[in-house]
């Protein structure tokens, strides 16, 4: 019987808006604002420190570099291990972009945007901080290289054109929201759904870093760019305007043809 009431009252917790945190005394307490905020800070502080950071300092590594691949997992690692730590918190955000396509799927409330963009913004640029103490202490380091920045034409990876790398980054954010609105929809497998982003995360770095480094990620290329300046504050415009209209995109396909009426997204990313 006690286990029963127990799952009741978390099944009841997770119908709500906001994240809740049961305290155990039969009482439901609503997680602050702040919290979250900040829960979200950490969130994307480590998305970005642990991706841009096996870019910066692991992949080209002599002789046993991590490669494309290795950038690629530790981006999907860095949500997977983040929404099992955070999901509970905050939903696990970790991206502007994100956070506004959850917005148009009704899944998010809309008067709490701003503080998740802040928050998410706050962590990249210090994870950014962070990365770059760590890799100037190399001798012959050079924020020449790009220092994970992303960028398109002469700055691709691979020199794809500004309409490719628009492209990608709408029809790839696209997906990415709808595998995360997806997997955490009511009547998806319950447990999986941060493994299902995280893989999705993978699979979008797999496909694009050689075009556009990979982005999906308004916050992601931020922090990098901030240090880089130059070019990759230039371009920077491009990596906030698509992948916020590929997340807008995939919110509303979302809604439109595959959503059934549902709370708010709360804490289906710790499921």
């Amino acid at each position: 019987m006690f286990l029963c009431g127990y799952i009741l009252r978390i099944q009841a917790v997770t119908k709500r808006q906001r994240p809740k945190l049961n305290t155990g005394k039969n009482e439901v307490v609503t997680m602050p604002l702040s919290k979250r905020a900040l829960a979200e800070f950490f969130g994307t502080f480590w998305l970005v420190f642990g991706g841009c950071g096996s870019a910066v300092l692991a992949a080209a590594f002599p002789a046993l570099g991590i490669g494309f691949v290795g950038v690629s997992l530790a981006f999907g690692l860095t949500v997977l291990t983040m929404a099992f730590a955070i999901g509970h918190v905050s939903g696990c955000h970790l991206n502007p972009a994100v956070s506004v396509g959850l917005v148009v799927g009704k899944r998010f409330p809309i008067s709490e945007l701003l503080p998740y963009i802040v928050a998410q913004i706050a962590g990249a640029v210090a994870a950014s901080g962070v990365l770059y103490l760590i890799a100037s202490g190399k001798p012959g380091f050079s924020l020449t290289g790009g220092f994970a920045s992303n960028g398109y034409a002469d700055h691709s990876p691979d020199h794809y054109s500004l309409l490719a790398c628009f492209v990608a980054e709408v029809v790839l954010t696209a997906f990415f929201l709808l595998v995360i609105l997806g997997s955490t929809d009511e009547r998806a497998p319950k447990g999986f759904a941060p493994i299902a982003i995280g893989l999705c995360l993978t699979l979008i770095h797999l496909i694009s870093i050689p075009v556009t480094n990979t982005s999906v990620n308004p916050a992601r290329s931020t922090g990098p760019a901030l240090f880089v300046g130059g070019w990759a504050l230039s371009q920077l415009w491009l990596f906030w305007v698509a992948p916020i209209l590929g997340a807008i995109l995939g919110g509303l396909i979302s809604t439109t043809f595959f959503a059934a009426p549902q709370e708010p997204l709360s804490e289906e990313m710790a499921r």
